[in-house]
């Protein structure tokens, strides 16, 4: 990079303004964001995202899977663009920050070439991906799948929320199914800007986290089939109670995760219990449970043994269970040209940083089937996210944008 621009930032307070300018939309209740994908308020959020966009001279582009690429020319017209972004949707109870950062500090790297009067040789697109969340139509990351070709469409637009509802009819409802062939952008490389999600860059007092890798998950969805009957009345010999199942494999998952120490995790998250009432023994639980690891034989192990192992538990109580996978990606390897570009940017800028693993899944997982990808993080307060008190700093968030301005410039390509 020449030497005139090795002090190039980007404006710290006009990214906190944005940020806190989307929160706005799709507000929770306790402070954070209820924004999930496909809902009005994801609407909402899209057109200001795609307002901000059209006045920084950008283009923007809608795939069928409603994933938004916003364009700033090159000088060349046969480079392939450098991508940067990551998702606008949030969890039920999600934070300001989650995803959010990686597609507003992308704006904002825009809006800072030209402040500064600065030229790439490569185009620039800043991109919100539809669905990384996963959390009302499983899976995760479920357009940037679709576009690395590891789910079909239609497929994905047949997947339901818990209203029955299918993610096709809800994106052609908010107004955001475009017409452009999923995929059919070709990519010179992809940068995501995430907060960690984690607490080792607080921990430690780092401003950057390099990312070389992410864990591999296992998502699987487990059904388990009892008998409703009254709690007052019938005996316990004689109930067949799929809460108590579920109590049961909540503790497999858990002793399975522990013995796999300290490269995995394991957890039981989304649960839907059927009735519901007070007074009912649950005739039938729904839920999923969540394996990660960096390690590939770690990760299909835990599986393994949890669909070894929780038929028999069904079985002593009297259960039906069926075990479905409705999510999957092997651990990551980023691209080293891509993660040599954020370590150089973050010691050309003075900042403190270590290399680690992304412990939760992003686009860039997907993305980096098709394109050489690297991903920057920086800390949030406690490691807290996916909960509305998730929180960082204007400096933390001004760092992360700085080192990501930094990464994807040089990969684009200064033209004086």
């Amino acid at each position: 990079m020449p030497d005139s621009r090795k002090n190039m930032v980007i404006d710290g307070a006009r990214l906190w303004d944005s940020l806190m300018e989307m929160a706005k939309i799709g507000p929770g209740v306790a402070g954070g964001n209820n924004r999930q994908t496909l809902t009005d308020a994801d609407g909402e959020g899209r057109h200001l995202f795609r307002a901000w966009c059209d006045a920084a001279g950008l283009t923007t582009g809608v795939d069928q899977m409603g994933t938004m690429f916003a364009r700033r020319e090159g000088t060349d017209p046969d480079a392939l663009p450098v991508y940067v972004g990551s998702h606008l949707d949030t969890q039920p109870t999600g934070g300001k920050y989650d995803g959010v950062l990686g597609v507003l500090g992308g704006l904002e790297i825009v809006r800072t070439l030209n402040d500064l009067d600065i030229k790439t040789r490569h185009p620039i697109v800043v991109t919100n991906w539809t669905n990384e969340e996963g959390t009302r139509f499983a899976p995760a990351m479920l357009a940037s799948g679709v576009f690395a070709g590891v789910h079909g469409q239609d497929w994905a637009y047949a997947r339901q929320d818990a209203e029955g509802r299918t993610f096709g009819d809800e994106l052609a409802r908010i107004g955001w199914r475009g017409d452009e062939e999923v995929g059919a952008r070709k990519m010179h490389a992809f940068f995501e800007l995430h907060i960690e999600q984690g607490p080792i860059l607080e921990a430690e007092g780092k401003d950057i986290g390099v990312v070389t890798h992410g864990q591999g998950l296992w998502w699987l969805q487990v059904t388990l089939t009892g008998k409703e009957s009254h709690t007052g009345s019938t005996p316990m010999p004689m109930r067949r109670n799929a809460g108590r199942g579920l109590a049961q494999i909540t503790e497999l998952v858990h002793a399975i995760a522990m013995e796999k120490q300290p490269s995995a995790v394991g957890a039981i998250g989304h649960v839907d219990v059927y009735p519901n009432s007070r007074n009912v023994i649950p005739g039938k639980v729904v839920f999923t449970v969540d394996f990660r690891s960096p390690d590939l034989a770690t990760l299909d192990g835990m599986k393994a043994r949890l669909e070894a192992e929780a038929p028999a538990i069904a079985e002593a109580l009297g259960l039906g269970i069926e075990i479905e996978a409705v999510g999957h990606f092997d651990p990551v390897t980023f691209d080293k040209g891509c993660v040599a570009a954020v370590r150089d940017a973050a010691e050309r800028l003075g900042y403190s940083h270590r290399d680690i693993v992304s412990g939760a899944g992003h686009d860039a997982c997907w993305i980096n089937r098709v394109a050489p990808t690297a991903m920057v993080m920086c800390p949030c307060v406690d490691g807290l996210s996916h909960n509305e008190a998730e929180e960082i700093s204007p400096e933390w968030a001004e760092k992360g944008a700085n080192v990501l301005l930094h990464a994807v410039v040089e990969t684009a390509g200064i033209v004086e």
